[in-house]
């Protein structure tokens, strides 16, 4: 089922998610859910405090930026109580988006490494590195269940700039092509 995604201003966009365990009501639907959503609005990640769930989940899907470079590098995992252990190697800048901020895009800066402990779907613990863009999707993920957004990572000269299109997303005055809540 696709669920709406909550917009930039939502106050549950801004709190640090809190863990949950494998008795967690109905998580294997949520799950699905998520992966529906994200896939309607065309995302390569979904936070749960982007469909009004402060809890310590995401999902990711990265085979979009890879399949435009005829790579077989993608990730598809679900992240549960996630853990960045380490982030490491060179920054790099790219251009990010963000499902609940539509129309927006920035170059944000992160680095290309990240070492993630989390369990998956059945509570398996895994600890893991991914690298590239992988590492970015997950770092951005991240950042949401920390109740922080990309827009946060830019200087506040750019954020001033950007002020005018956040002002209409958080009083709705823009097109989306997938459900939202605001």
């Amino acid at each position: 089922m696709v669920l709406p995604i909550y917009l930039y201003g939502h106050p549950v966009l801004k709190q640090v998610a809190n863990d949950i365990d494998q008795d967690y009501p109905d998580l294997p639907q949520l799950i699905q859910n998520m992966w529906d959503t994200m896939n309607f609005a065309k995302g390569v990640g979904l936070a749960a405090p982007q469909i009004g769930l402060s809890i310590r989940l995401f999902v990711v899907d990265t085979k979009p930026y890879y399949e435009d470079r005829k790579m077989d590098n993608h990730i598809q995992k679900v992240f549960i109580n996630p853990i960045i252990d380490e982030e490491y190697g060179k920054e790099w800048n790219y251009e990010e988006g963000c499902l609940s901020i539509p129309g927006i895009h920035a170059e944000i800066s992160r680095q290309t490494h990240v070492k993630i402990t989390y369990f998956d779907a059945h509570f398996n613990q895994h600890t893991e590195v991914f690298n590239e863009m992988n590492a970015r999707v997950i770092q951005h993920e991240y950042d949401h269940i920390e109740g922080v957004l990309f827009v946060d990572h830019l200087s506040n000269f750019r954020k001033q700039i950007l002020q005018k299109k956040l002002d209409k997303i958080r009083r709705g005055l823009f097109e989306a092509k997938y459900p939202i809540k605001q």
